[in-house]
This record gives C-alpha cells, sequence and structure tokens, in this order.
C-alpha cells in the first residue's frame, strides 16, 4: 500500500488582462500567476475503489470536483484502473480566485502519475491538465510564469524576473462571500469595452519587464475588477479605505472574490489585518503569505 501527501499550492494573479472572448466560448487573456508559499493539502492511499474526502463539509465531493475529473482523464489516457482514497485538508476558499480546484486536480494528477509507476511525462500531464480547466497547466511549473490564450500558453519567467517576486511578502485577504468565475467572465462578455487590447496588455507587461527597478506593485493590474465591483461594493469601498488610511493599493485576485496588498518595508500587517476585520466582520478571512 502507498500512502503519501503533496502540497497543493493557492496562487495570484499578479496581473490580469482579460483581452476578448473566443469562438470556443473561452476567453484570452494576459496574466503574470504566482504560487503561494500556502495551500491544500493533498493525503493520497491506494484503495479498492476511488473515494475522495475532505475536512471542509462544504466543497462538493462528487465527480464535479476536479480530483475526481482528474482521475477520469488520467484512467482515459493511461488505462490504469487502481482505486485511491484522497483526502483533501482544504485551506484554498472556494470562489476566491485562488486557483484552489485547479491546483487540486494537478496534486491528484502527479499523485495518479507517481502511483502508476511514471507512465506520463510533463508534456503528457500538461495534456491532461489543458483539457481540465484554465488554471490548471499553471500549477504543473512549482513557478511564477506568463500565461495567454485561454491559460494554455505558458511561459517561464527569466531567473532575474523570478527574483523580483521571490519571497515577496502579501496580505491576502477574503470577505465572507465569494464569486463565480462563470458569472464574471460572462458580465466580462457583456461589452466589448470591458476588454483590454492584447497590444496594451502586452505592452504593460514588457514595459514592467524591462525596468528591472520599478517595483512589483506598478505590475500589478486586473481589468476584472470593474465588472466584479458593481455587484459586490463591499470590495472598492475596502479598498478606497485601505489606501485611505495606509497609503496601500489593494488588488483582486483572478475574477475575486480573494484580493492581496503587497506588503512593502513599513507597512504593520496586524493593523491592516484589523482594519480589513473590523470592516468585513467576523466571516472575512486574512492571511499573510509569500510568493513561492
Amino acid at each position: 500500500m502507498s500512502n503519501f501527501s503533496l502540497f497543493s499550492p493557492a496562487k495570484i494573479n499578479l496581473y490580469l488582462a482579460i483581452t476578448g472572448r473566443r469562438a470556443d466560448g473561452y476567453h484570452d487573456l494576459v496574466s503574470v500567476v504566482a504560487p503561494l508559499n500556502w495551500g491544500d493539502t493533498l493525503h493520497v492511499t491506494t484503495a479498492s475503489d476511488t473515494v475522495l474526502t475532505c475536512d471542509d463539509p462544504t466543497l462538493a465531493i462528487d465527480e464535479t470536483n476536479l480530483i475526481l475529473k482528474a482521475t477520469a482523464a488520467f484512467r482515459a489516457d493511461t488505462g490504469w484502473k487502481d482505486g485511491v482514497h484522497f483526502r483533501l485538508d482544504k485551506r484554498i476558499p472556494v470562489g476566491a480566485g485562488l486557483g484552489g480546484g485547479s491546483s487540486n486536480a494537478v496534486a491528484a494528477l502527479r499523485a495518479l502519475n507517481q502511483l502508476a509507476g511514471y507512465p506520463l511525462d510533463h508534456d503528457g500531464l500538461r495534456h491532461i491538465a489543458a483539457g481540465l480547466g484554465a488554471d490548471c497547466v499553471l500549477f504543473l511549473e512549482d513557478t511564477p510564469v506568463m500565461m495567454r490564450g485561454r491559460g494554455e500558453i505558458i511561459e517561464r519567467l527569466s531567473t532575474a524576473e523570478h527574483a523580483r517576486f521571490m519571497g515577496r511578502r502579501l496580505l491576502l485577504f477574503k470577505p465572507g462571500f465569494g464569486v463565480s468565475t462563470a458569472w464574471a467572465y460572462a458580465q466580462m462578455a457583456r461589452d466589448p469595452a470591458n476588454y483590454l487590447s492584447s497590444n496594451l496588455a502586452e505592452a504593460h507587461w514588457q514595459s514592467w519587464r524591462e525596468a528591472p527597478a520599478v517595483q512589483l506593485g506598478e505590475l500589478c493590474q486586473n481589468n476584472m475588477e470593474q465588472v466584479v465591483f458593481t455587484k459586490y461594493p463591499a470590495l472598492p469601498a475596502l479598498y478606497s479605505g485601505l489606501t485611505e488610511q495606509f497609503g496601500l493599493q489593494p488588488h483582486m485576485s483572478g475574477s475575486g472574490s480573494a484580493s492581496f496588498i503587497i506588503l512593502e518595508e513599513g507597512t504593520d500587517p496586524a493593523q491592516v489585518a484589523s482594519y480589513i476585520r473590523e470592516a468585513w466582520g467576523p466571516h472575512a478571512f486574512v492571511l499573510s503569505v509569500a510568493l513561492a
């Protein structure tokens, strides 16, 4: 019997530009994404049948869960049929824009590949991951990446670019509600003015990467904020308060509802966290994390 655990990190979209809707219904994007040093843990044990359990009772653990979808896709691709007990310690909030489900799916693929004796190389895993969801492929890289297309085109950052990210502290925070990714993208599609042209999106990235002295905060933008804020005014209200009180510029990750602040020297994270909890109440999630 095999029994082991895999870390399943959350991600942050430091930069996200949605540039248009594709003919296949997906959206094109340009995004700089970095994994965090914090996330879920997937425990894996060989078993007679395949089952998923989770310490979060609100999480769906049926065939709609990406872990079991990844298992079905792996079996279809490799023919491997053994049973597996997945036990997920869930820390990444659902509906947060932090990629928890996609990260879990990739952890499952890696676990299955290990159990099956590594029938798939990196490209084989990438092929399956791309079919599971737009965010899945990036979690195979374990490093900050540039995503393009619908998320399946991945460019690893250079060593120098990675060094500008690595170890930087963030304050991650989320209100008591989540945001549906499908709803947010549908709202983007309602008005072409919501999109940023691909030329402008690429120009912003190139401007930052060619200026090593420019701070990480200058890279951070997200044009999904404009549609999410119209339905969830608690987000822009808190952003304004954090700017007025502390001189900070928060940013939303993905389609939200999680946001982040890059912690600069002299910022007291405990004081900022206290302000957020006072504004959003006891259900607010606030955590100090670091970019991996």
